[in-house]
């Protein structure tokens, strides 16, 4: 006998996908595809039952009755007792779009970015991309509660990479912007082009000494370090499985007094999320508030398991099963100027950008590569550096910021987790830090 549900949601997503890739010069890719995904989630007597259905196979009018059962079933041979925590459920209104792309014709966005090209010209210049890409989804939601959500969202994006060679020295210069006001690849000439020249500079830049010394962190990297560092070790399933440095520690001061970290679904960047994808009230949650862990980030099924935080940010990809997830990740202002954090800086280095790089959340170990850098000499900047990078214990380096700049800055992006990618924001003011481990190659 079949064992009724104790709960089910059913995450229906329509859209249509853009993407234009210019290589070159050469138009690579330009067109558009469909698709059309649902994922139900069934709790049945213990655990979860999740089956998911795309495109052809959707008889959407008997989809609901199908799927809870097809779920069900799947549900009956689970042996984990799962409970969930009732939760807060509205959804926020989605900000209207400055110029909604779906009025320009592909033609025209590839006209765009043709124009954006040229300005990647340099020289020593050697390798040029420019990369478009549009996802519009129209969103449903409802589950065995009696909640019922409907919204439509527009992403849309570019990047910008150039590559620049010389006597055997090559470097690239990045440039990124995505959105969720509109179309954005209009009048951005002079980010194209900053791309190039970034990458023609590092040409002339001395490769870093590394050591421990007193370290800048500028908004992007600083914004990584809060993403990757603090808020995937904040995440309430990591925090349930024990492959967290922050199991444990909720009240405690994990960090300098300065510091207070945030995760906010329903700010209106990259990263917004106007209701969760279980159907819980997205609004901001602090991780740490003046260097005291104040919350996890949860799903309604964490929050129940370990308590001490929010639901509202659990997210999944179109027909995947939904998890913990941040969105809008970011470091509080402090009250120092950016004069002020080089100035008292004297001797150290300023690390610019992110190239990427990788975090242990269970050990509390981290390191990050910056895109470029600048040493500091008597409080001013001296000379540009590359090949550099930041790394160390999670808790400790919490510990070594010194000061807090005024001057936040978002930088979006996509953030890869279990399988499933999606958008996201970080952010973050200028960081002083003292006693950071710097790496980089010994030069005489």
């Amino acid at each position: 006998m079949t064992v009724p549900y104790r709960y089910y949601d059913i995450r229906r997503v329509t859209g249509e996908v853009t993407q234009i890739d210019v290589d070159n010069g050469k138009v690579e890719q330009a067109g558009s595809s469909f698709f059309d995904k649902a994922v139900i989630r069934v709790l049945g007597d213990k655990g979860w039952g999740v089956f998911s259905v795309s495109g052809e196979e959707a008889d959407y009018e008997k989809l609901p009755e199908k799927l809870i059962k097809e779920a069900l079933d799947a549900s009956s041979i689970t042996t984990v007792n799962i409970s969930l925590q009732d939760s807060p459920s509205s959804i926020h209104k989605v900000p209207s779009m400055k110029e909604n792309p779906a009025d320009v014709s592909l033609d025209e966005k590839v006209s765009v970015l043709l124009d954006l090209y040229k300005h990647t010209e340099g020289q020593d210049i050697v390798s040029r991309r420019i990369n478009y890409i549009e996802k519009d989804e129209e969103v449903s939601f409802s589950d065995s509660l009696g909640h019922q959500y409907d919204y439509h969202l527009c992403r849309c994006g570019f990047s910008v990479m150039a590559v620049a060679s010389r006597a055997g020295i090559v470097q690239m210069g990045y440039e990124r912007d995505h959105t969720i006001s509109g179309l954005n690849i209009r009048h951005r000439q002079e980010l194209a082009s900053e791309a190039a020249h970034r990458a023609v500079r590092l040409l002339d830049a001395k490769p870093s000494k590394g050591g421990i010394m007193k370290a800048v962190l500028d908004p992007e990297l600083a914004g990584v370090f809060a993403h990757e560092a603090v808020g995937h070790a904040s995440e309430g399933d990591l925090i349930k499985e024990g492959s967290s440095i922050l199991k444990g520690k909720i009240n405690e001061l994990i960090g300098s007094p300065l510091l207070t970290i945030v995760d906010n679904p329903s700010l209106p960047e990259f990263g917004f999320c106007p209701v969760d994808d279980e159907g819980s009230e997205t609004k901001r949650t602090e991780i740490i508030k003046n260097g005291v862990l104040m919350s996890y980030l949860h799903s309604k099924e964490t929050l129940a398991s370990i308590g001490h935080g929010d639901t509202g940010h659990c997210r999944g990809m179109p027909g995947v099963e939904p998890i913990v997830r941040m969105s809008n990740t970011f470091i509080e202002n402090g009250d120092a100027s950016y004069d002020e954090i080089i100035e008292e800086c004297k001797t150290g280095i300023l690390l610019k950008g992110s190239r990427g790089g990788q975090v242990d959340p269970g050990r509390g170990m981290f390191q990050f590569n910056a895109e470029y850098g600048y040493i500091i000499e008597n409080g001013e900047l001296s000379t540009m550096v590359r090949d550099v990078s930041l790394s160390g214990e999670i808790l400790q380096t919490l510990h070594t910021i010194s000061l807090i700049g005024n001057d936040m800055a978002l930088h979006p992006g996509y953030c890869g987790k279990g399988g499933q990618t999606v958008p996201v924001t970080d952010g973050s003011p200028h960081l002083l830090l003292h006693n950071a481990v710097v790496g980089g190659c010994e030069i005489d």
